[in-house]
């Protein structure tokens, strides 16, 4: 159960880089790597043994990241927002 929530880290990160190219180890300790699987070359560690959470956390920020959704209403509001402080002054 453990090792779910970093298999679905994973999974997102190969999601946001469009590959799948990487890949996790989980070590004797419990511990996770996240490592990268290039045809022809060598596995690669991109990260040293983590706990669970910390490791989560790292694939999180690791690649490329989705932009922030913003709607027209999270604009205007945002807008309105920067109307009232100036107004405020």
């Amino acid at each position: 159960m453990r090792s779910t929530r970093a298999a679905s880290a994973i999974e997102r990160l190969n999601r946001r880089a469009e590959t799948k190219q990487y890949s996790m180890l989980r070590t004797s300790d419990e511990r996770f790597q996240l490592v990268q699987r290039v045809a022809g070359k060598p596995m690669e560690k991109l990260s040293e043994a983590l706990e669970l959470d910390d490791f989560v956390a790292f694939v999180n920020a690791y690649g490329p990241q989705t932009p922030r959704r913003v709607s027209k209403l999270d604009v205007q509001f945002e807008k309105n927002m920067r109307n009232k402080k100036d107004d405020a002054s």
